[in-house]
């Protein structure tokens, strides 16, 4: 058996030809064009790149995109006098900033000093709280796109056992959230591991759906895997010259039933969801204007 390949890019694709009809229209009805304001703190290569990536995404979709890059000396105090300058500028109405951080600065303390309104990656804990009571202003980009590809792929959420490998802000936690509310794609068992979890295998195999989410290359074997789960692996990892995410493609493709592919799965899900919820930010500061 052989998995089907959930493709990531497709879908993406899809997703943001939708998003350009619909930043289009809301141009047209209010003359304001959605922005998106990302910080860049360093020269972390990859941040870079996913930086570069998210900027060209905004730019096909008829986004305006605005980077600020800083050293990586910069201090905190500098860091969050950018944000509140950011908060305060009416042109702008999603801002990001790219993690990780330099040692120096507290991410804590600037991902909460963002403006609700404008907290497009959903991390300020305002956001967090709607989440949880199943009322969200925005979905966490990287979780929405997880859920999003199962309800592409008609994978039945309702009534699975997912099992989540990792327990970030960032993936883990909100992803165990929005998948246990009422709703699409969504009405699931969920189990979430980590690293003092007893028994990992035993209980990764007890799922329908498996999401790995540990930044451990490979770590998902075969043996890891009950005979045609669907994997979601939202693993990045560069492994010499290749990147590979956190399952082992090649053993577990051929028990699932379906599989995301690093590259190609969640990536590009999460820059399309960035631009969703931009969208979504522009609509909600215009109307409360």
């Amino acid at each position: 058996m052989s998995a089907i390949i959930i493709s990531g890019t497709a879908v993406a694709k899809q997703l943001r030809a939708e998003l350009a009809l619909e930043v289009a229209t809301f141009r047209e009805s209010t003359g304001v064009t959605p922005h998106l304001a990302a910080v860049l703190v360093g020269d972390d290569p990859a941040s870079a790149v996913y930086v570069r990536n998210k900027s060209k995404a905004c730019e096909t979709t008829g986004l305006n995109s605005t980077l600020h890059r800083l050293s990586a000396e910069t201090t905190q105090e500098q860091l969050l006098a950018l944000v509140t300058e950011l908060n305060l500028d009416p042109a702008v109405h999603g801002i990001l900033v790219q993690l990780p951080l330099p040692r120096q600065i507290n991410s804590q303390v600037i991902l909460d000093s963002i403006t609700p309104l404008k907290d497009v990656d959903a991390f300020h804990p305002e956001n967090v709280g709607l989440i949880a009571q199943g009322r969200p202003r925005f979905l966490p980009c990287t979780p929405h796109g997880v859920q999003y590809l199962l309800a592409a792929s008609q994978t039945q959420v309702s009534g699975a056992h997912v099992v989540i490998l990792g327990r970030s802000d960032i993936v883990g936690k909100p992803l165990a959230l929005m998948l246990l509310q009422k709703g699409p794609a969504a009405n699931a068992t969920v189990t979430v591991c980590h690293s003092q979890t007893r028994n990992l295998a035993e209980i990764t195999r007890q799922a329908d759906i498996l999401v790995a989410a540990i930044g451990v290359p490979e770590f998902v074997k075969g043996d890891m895997v009950r005979p045609g789960a669907v994997v979601m692996d939202v693993g990045i990892n560069r492994v010499g010259e290749k990147l590979v995410g956190d399952v082992d493609f090649a053993e577990v493709s051929q028990i699932a039933s379906a599989i995301t592919p690093v590259p190609g799965g969640v990536g590009p899900m999460t820059i399309a969801m960035l631009l969703k919820n931009t969208l979504t930010a522009a609509r909600l500061l215009t109307e409360s204007l």
